[in-house]
């Protein structure tokens, strides 16, 4: 069967997320989306771990289907995933990397959850911090059950992952250590697609997945992984392992601009930088003196051994889309946490089944049948990339917009809404 994954998501008992973020409003959330499997996120949080048991209801085969009677979101499955926040020193300097953890079973968690209790205080965060080597929790977890799966986490932001331009390594050889065999996928991040990952030939035996890593319900599938195979815990890590086209089919993306550390920057002085006006300023904000964040783009430069453009013969195809609240809030010219928003978006999946299919499925005609003719517009003008672009830097989020400023709409009495 084909479906889409998101598995790398935060409960509301990691630090900066929604109340909302438990399993009955995850699992609502996902079905609007369109997303089938979700990533449970932070089963080392124990008052997590017993909802996640109470909720969910195993179906033999490596993942967990929600089991609320007939509740919103009842034909959606949980795969169990945690993350990691790894902070220590090795070879005199220090590192801070997360890591995303695949397990098969709640009996597979318990013992990883008895292990890295020792380590650390579990219970202070939804995704807790050790101050445990990348390479030794890899060891740890490969040890418990060789059957999870150990994904280095949005591999690309600069404070925190594999390849962080202030706290990441060159190579993930140095990272991983006699453990880098045993991993076999890469989460790109939202600052990232995989266009600009191919530009490593050390990448090319990876499978690149996407999440939405998302710390409230609508954020979910914001970045997603498309599958067309058996709904179970084995083929999708095959999938995987394997970067099987037939049945790893895409990622879906953010355009890369729009995630908060794209390009280079200083937030407090409003200074964005490209990688060339980096090095002409050598690091350093042009108002105030200090260092800028190296974001993601130039940290690819730094390490890419190939050029804009090149594509291997394995790479998994991707698609850039824009969530649909963000596309009704700019035709309607409101923002996005309005009513008026909600409104529309409910409105719309109430005609179309889910907001994946109309971001990636419904036929041009349908669309403009059945949705108000500016946010079909958006739609497609999104499915065809024409798309105005403003970089995210240094912790601040891009801007994408898919109408110039001359095409806004008049803040009258403009009749978008169908219904």
């Amino acid at each position: 069967m084909e479906f889409l994954a998101d598995f790398h998501i935060h409960s509301k008992y990691s630090r900066a997320t929604s109340q909302d973020m438990n399993t009955s409003r995850i699992a609502e959330w996902a079905r609007l989306k369109g997303v089938t499997l979700m990533g449970s996120g932070d089963f080392t949080h124990h008052l997590w771990l017993e909802e996640l048991k109470a909720n969910l209801e195993d179906t033999g085969k490596g993942l967990f289907k929600f089991s609320a009677g007939r509740q919103a979101g009842s034909d959606i499955y949980f795969m169990l995933t945690a993350e990691i926040s790894s902070i220590y020193s090795k070879g005199g300097r220090g590192y801070r990397v997360h890591s995303v953890i695949f397990a098969p079973s709640f009996k597979t968690v318990d013992k990883i959850n008895n292990v890295l209790s020792r380590r650390g205080n579990l219970a202070s965060d939804g995704r807790p911090i050790l101050g445990l080597d990348a390479a030794d929790l890899a060891r740890i977890v490969f040890d418990i059950d060789p059957n999870c799966v150990f994904v280095p986490a949005h591999i690309w932001t600069p404070w925190f992952s594999l390849f962080g331009s202030m706290s990441g390594f060159d190579r993930i050889e140095d990272c991983f250590e006699e453990q880098t065999p045993k991993i076999f996928a890469l989460e790109t991040g939202l600052s990232s697609d995989p266009a600009m990952n191919w530009r490593l030939s050390s990448l090319d035996r990876f499978s690149l997945i996407s999440n939405s890593d998302s710390h409230s319900p609508s954020r979910i599938g914001r970045e997603a992984n498309a599958f067309n195979c058996e709904l179970s815990y084995q083929a999708i890590v095959d999938a995987l392992k394997k970067k099987d086209k037939n049945r790893f089919l895409y990622t879906i993306e953010f355009f890369p601009e729009e995630g908060k550390y794209h390009f280079d920057g200083h937030r407090a002085c409003g200074v964005r930088l490209t990688p060339g006006e980096t090095k002409e300023n050598n690091g350093r904000c042009p108002k105030c003196g200090k260092n800028v964040t190296v974001g993601v783009m130039n940290r690819v430069e730094q390490l890419a051994d190939r050029p804009q453009g090149y594509k291997p013969e394995n790479a998994i195809p991707y698609k850039n889309l824009i969530p649909l609240d963000e596309i009704i809030a700019e035709a309607k010219g409101i923002g996005k946490g309005s009513k008026a928003v909600a409104g529309e978006y409910r409105m719309a999946l109430s005609k179309f089944g889910t907001e994946f299919e109309i971001l990636l499925k419904a036929k041009k005609e349908d669309l403009e049948k059945g949705l108000p003719q500016r946010i079909a517009e958006g739609v497609l003008r999104v499915r065809k990339g024409q798309v105005i672009v403003q970089p995210g830097f240094d912790g601040e989020y891009g801007k994408i917009a898919t109408f110039s400023e001359d095409k806004k709409p008049d803040t009258g009495e403009e009749q978008l809404s169908l219904f």
